[in-house]
């Protein structure tokens, strides 16, 4: 009978410590979010000095951030993000001048 309580106590241990350490390495599936805009290289080769806002707009879309301080200027954002960890960070800096033509563009990578 003591043999059995022993045997029952070390059968015991091992499964708590099988259970506590499949836990500890055990970690959520985190998806990947993309947010702002998808711009790729392709779509950036199509932009041209002298296009219109509205042909650079059906290029690449509308613009995350119009200023209405500085109504020359769009801001692209693309962020891809898994959990807390960024995979992709661009921006993309279009600049059209006073008579609503592009004039220059440029990219961020952060």
């Amino acid at each position: 009978m003591n043999i059995m309580k022993e045997n029952l106590k070390v059968s015991t241990a091992f499964l708590l410590i099988f259970l506590i350490s499949s836990c500890s390495s055990f970690s959520f599936y985190k998806v990947p979010v993309t947010q702002g805009n998808i711009f790729e290289e392709e779509d950036i080769e199509k932009l041209q000095v002298g296009q219109s806002m509205d042909q650079v707009q059906f290029i690449l879309g509308s613009p995350m951030i119009k200023d209405p301080f500085h109504s020359n200027r769009w801001d692209y954002l693309n962020l891809i993000t898994i959990g807390d960890e960024k995979i992709v960070e661009k921006k993309l800096v279009v600049i059209f001048d006073d008579k609503n033509l592009l004039s220059s563009w440029k990219i961020v990578s952060e």
